[in-house]
C-alpha cells in the first residue's frame, strides 16, 4: 500500500508526500500517482506532472510514462482549483440527490444546462456554482460543476453533475460505455403502429442547417440507438418511454420523427395538426413534450448503484391529460 502523508497547504499549494508501493513497480507515473491518490483524477495528475507539480528527490518529472520502480517517495504540489469565469447566481434548484461528491438535479424546461452564445447565464451552471460554493474541488484545475451530459433547454428532467475531477472521470467513463441507465417519457403525434420497437441510426449535424441534427450514411455521424415502447394510446398521438443505448443530441426527438412520430410541441422535428396545435394553444405549451424521466449509474467513488425517478412537470401532466382519449 502506498504512504499518504497528510496535506500541508501553503500559499495556496496543497503539498501531498506520497511514497509509492512496492506493487507500483513497472507502472506508468501517473497510473501509479492515480491509485496511490484516489482523490485526484489521472488526467489532473498528468497535467500536474507535465507543469513540473510532480518532484522526487527534490527534482520534477515531467513525463507522465516514466516508469516507476516502486517505493519512490514523490512530492505533488496540486494548486487550489482556480475561480470558474461564470457568475454564481442564485436561481433556485430542485435536487434529487447531493454528497460531497456529486448530485442529481431535476431541470426545469427553459433552462439552459451551460452558459453559451445568447445565453451567457441563467443557466444551470451558474445555479450550481452559487448552491455548490466552495464544496467546489476542481475539474480540471477549475472550480466548476462538471457538466457530463446535457438535455436540451427546453426538455425538463434528470442530470447528474460532479463536484470534482475523479468523479467526472468516473461518470464520463459510464457515459461513453453506453452504462447509465436513462429512460424518457415522450408524447408523440400519431398512434404507433406497433407497440414497441428500436431505432438504430447514426447522427451528425445537419448540412442543409447547422442548429439541427440529421440521420445520416454509416461512417458519416455516431452511432445512435433508442428502444421505444408505446404506454398509453391518446387522442392522434401516444405517451412513449425511450431507453436511450446512446446518449446524442436531439436523439429521441430526431429518432422518434424519423420514424413518423415527432414529439408533439417540438418546433424543430415536429409538427401540430389542428387537434394538437388548438390544445398546445390553449395550455400555452410551447416545448417538445420530453422528459428525462429516469437516471441510473454506479457512483464513481462509493460504487454505490444509484438510481433515480422524476414525475412528468406539470405541463407535460396537463397536456397528456387533454390529449387522453
Amino acid at each position: 500500500m502506498p504512504n499518504t502523508h497528510i496535506p500541508v497547504r501553503m500559499g495556496g499549494i496543497q503539498t501531498i508526500d506520497v511514497r509509492l508501493a512496492p506493487a507500483h513497480a513497472g507502472w506508468r507515473l501517473d497510473r501509479a500517482l492515480a491509485d496511490a491518490l484516489p482523490a485526484l483524477s489521472r488526467e489532473r495528475l498528468k497535467t500536474l506532472i507535465r507543469t513540473g507539480a510532480v518532484e522526487t528527490e527534490g527534482k520534477p518529472v515531467r513525463d507522465p510514462a516514466t516508469k516507476v520502480r516502486g517505493e519512490e517517495a514523490l512530492r505533488v504540489a496540486v494548486p487550489e482549483p482556480t475561480p470558474a469565469h461564470n457568475e454564481a447566481q442564485d436561481i433556485p434548484l430542485n435536487i434529487a440527490f447531493e454528497d460531497e461528491h456529486l448530485l442529481v438535479v431535476e431541470k426545469p424546461a427553459g433552462l439552459v444546462v451551460h452558459p453559451a452564445a445568447g445565453n451567457f447565464d441563467g443557466t444551470l451552471v451558474n445555479a450550481l456554482l452559487h448552491h455548490c460554493g466552495g464544496s467546489l474541488s476542481g475539474i480540471g484545475g477549475v472550480a466548476r460543476p462538471g457538466i457530463v451530459h446535457r438535455i436540451d433547454k427546453d426538455t425538463s428532467g434528470l442530470l447528474v453533475v460532479a463536484k470534482n475531477d475523479v468523479t467526472h472521470e468516473g461518470l464520463a467513463r459510464q457515459f461513453a460505455a453506453h452504462s447509465i441507465d436513462r429512460r424518457y417519457l415522450a408524447i408523440v403525434n400519431c398512434l404507433p403502429l406497433t407497440v414497441h420497437g428500436t431505432v438504430d441510426a447514426p447522427l451528425a449535424r445537419s448540412a442543409a442547417n447547422r442548429k439541427k441534427i440529421a440521420i445520416v450514411p454509416e461512417g458519416r455521424g455516431k452511432r445512435a440507438v433508442t428502444h421505444w415502447r408505446r404506454l398509453e394510446t391518446l387522442r392522434d398521438a401516444a405517451l412513449v418511454e425511450c431507453r436511450l443505448e446512446t446518449g446524442r443530441t436531439h436523439q429521441v426527438r430526431v429518432h422518434m420523427a424519423s420514424i413518423g412520430h415527432p414529439l408533439v410541441g417540438d418546433p424543430v422535428y415536429g409538427r401540430s395538426g389542428k387537434t394538437h396545435g388548438k390544445i398546445l394553444k390553449e395550455l400555452q405549451f410551447q416545448r417538445q413534450a420530453l422528459h428525462a424521466a429516469e437516471l441510473g449509474f454506479t457512483h464513481p467513488v462509493t460504487k454505490a448503484q444509484l438510481s433515480f425517478s422524476s414525475p412528468m412537470p406539470k405541463d407535460m401532466q396537463e397536456l397528456f391529460n387533454a390529449l387522453r382519449v
